[in-house]
């Protein structure tokens, strides 16, 4: 909620109603719940260098204080002083046992998104405990705020800094403050934010954040008495369509790079085509919206990997029938660990890898041509990040529910693909050149064929399955499947879900599914190809 100060000086700009929602009896004796971690005994004197997790994500939520804001809308709600007391104390004792550049204060103390979560819980506090050392402290907060050295320009952190900029700033007096924090906010937007909505961190969950936090935004300059700029409103207006279109049907968040697999976002009003292909570097198609049993699908290309994006492109994700079929690694966290760095890896994605050769990070993948039919859409994508020339070809077939994948590499090399199975898949048979999973009654088959320059694609034996670990959500994992496929120059899969196997017949520059074809190559059955604008 927004308050109004009753005290001396600005206005106080109070967003309590963004703090975490915490057990005030729970927080007020010592036990506090971070970073979606168990509960942890602090006391009430606390070790503001406590870390009992080992955690990164729990030592920034720590320091940020957003926990002892809550005991601050507590009171707010219920006008009981305990939470307010409590609240006091705590955020003195940090100030003092925090000061800056002083040895022994935790890292995490003045970490720039600590300062920049942190400096909201003050303001809250200063409506009601108005002492010299919180009003100091605000100050230093404000400083460390508007130090263009310090500013993250153009990312969701930067985005922070400038809400809290804003209502210190405003509860201050210090119109320069606000000012610079709403002309930086409009900035950073427009850097970070394309025309299509698209936010450049690489990560369809940082979009939803960043709508989000820009809400708060808006009501906080709203309460300050000035005009919201039409720029700034438009570019988060934009980034409903990126998130739209990266949700799946059933509700929850692709989980491209640092996106958790179980996040939901709000359902924004739409009036968008199925399939949409976004420059920044995404294919999100759909058969239907507001289908729970819709297919969708994701397919990843465009600029080399930043800030919060993995090493997927070439990559894709396929849901049918309800249910998720090709999942990738996920996010499991920001901690620095070897499963962490895997999530991030190529290998943690289908895509595919070129035999013997060594990936280049951050290499740039071109969509260069599409096909797109009511009931069948064609991309074609390459890229050199193994210091030869991939190319991937990706068919989705709607008449009969698959997914074919075509990838080719020039001769002398060869590649293999993999592919990351839904947890709830488990294998129930194999044989030359392919693998049935299941669950229940559901049946996904995977069928691979060379494709030799002349002749038609035969099957291609010796697929390698492994056990793989996939992230379900922060901090949470579950087993899956990967198969690899052998190595060939031209190698083609097929991901056929169904109740039962499919009836594949394979002719010269055909494979028929269920009575379905499938055109080898991929792309130009169609009658003419869109080349992409990057």
């Amino acid at each position: 909620m927004f308050r109004r100060a009753r005290r001396s000086c600005g206005p106080v700009v109070c967003l309590s109603g963004d703090f975490p929602a915490i057990d005030v009896e729970e927080v007020t004796r010592g036990r506090v719940r971070l970073a979606g971690l168990p509960p942890a005994d602090l006391g009430q004197e606390v070790d503001w260098r406590a870390d009992p997790y080992g955690r990164r994500s729990w030592m920034l939520n720590l320091h940020a204080l957003r926990w002892a804001g809550g005991l601050v809308a507590a009171h707010e709600r219920s006008g009981d002083p305990a939470p307010l007391d409590r609240a006091a104390a705590l955020v003195e004792d940090w100030i003092r046992r925090n000061p800056r550049d002083r040895p022994g204060t935790s890292s995490w103390a003045w970490a720039e998104h600590a300062v920049a979560l942190r400096a909201p819980v003050l303001v809250c506090l200063s409506e009601h405990v108005d002492t010299p050392l919180v009003r100091d402290s605000l100050r230093e907060h404000g400083r460390l705020l508007a130090d263009p050295a310090l500013y993250r320009h153009g990312h969701n952190h930067g985005l922070d800094q400038d809400i809290a900029l804003l209502v210190v700033g405003v509860r201050l007096g210090r119109d320069a403050w606000r000012d610079l924090a709403v002309r930086r906010m409009t900035a950073s937007a427009e850097l970070a934010i394309d025309e299509e909505g698209v936010l450049h961190e690489q990560a369809p969950r940082y979009g939803h954040y960043v709508h989000r936090r820009l809400g708060v935004a808006l009501r906080a300059i709203e309460r300050s008495g000035l005009a919201v700029p039409p720029r700034l409103a438009a570019r988060r207006a934009a980034l409903e369509a990126y998130v739209t279109h990266a949700t799946q049907p059933d509700g929850r968040l692709t989980p491209i790079g640092d996106s958790p697999a179980d996040l939901r976002p709000p359902r924004f009003a739409h009036a968008e085509p199925p399939v949409r292909v976004f420059a920044a570097g995404y294919v999100f198609g759909r058969t239907a919206w507001d289908d729970p049993r819709a297919a969708f699908y994701s397919i990843r290309f465009g600029p080399g990997r930043r800030l919060h994006g993995h090493e997927d492109h070439l990559g894709v994700t396929y849901h049918a029938r309800g249910r998720p079929v090709l999942v990738e690694g996920g996010f499991h966290s920001y901690e620095r660990t070897g499963y962490v760095e895997w999530t991030r890896s190529p290998e943690a994605h289908n895509v595919p890898v070129v035999a013997g050769a060594r990936f280049r990070p951050g290499t740039a993948t071109r969509l260069t041509a599409r096909e797109e039919g009511p009931s069948r859409q064609v991309f074609r994508l390459t890229d050199d990040a193994y210091g030869v020339v991939r190319t991937r070809e990706v068919l989705v077939e709607h008449r009969r529910d698959l997914m074919a994948v075509l990838d080719s590499v020039p001769a002398g090399s060869a590649v293999r693909s993999l592919w990351h199975f839904d947890p709830s898949l488990e294998v129930l048979a194999r044989r030359d050149g392919v693998v049935v999973l299941g669950d229940g009654e559901r049946r996904v088959t995977l069928l691979q064929f060379a494709v030799p320059q002349a002749g038609p694609p035969r099957p291609a034996g010796g697929q390698g399955v492994r056990p793989g670990l996939i992230a379900t959500g922060h901090l949470r994992t579950a087993e899956s499947v990967t198969v690899v496929s052998p190595e060939a120059p031209r190698l083609l899969t097929l991901i056929v879900p169904g109740g039962t196997e499919p009836l594949v017949t394979v002719g010269d520059g055909l494979v028929t599914v269920d009575g379905v074809p499938v055109p080898v190559p991929l792309l130009g059955a169609m009658g003419g190809s869109q080349p992409s604008e990057r």
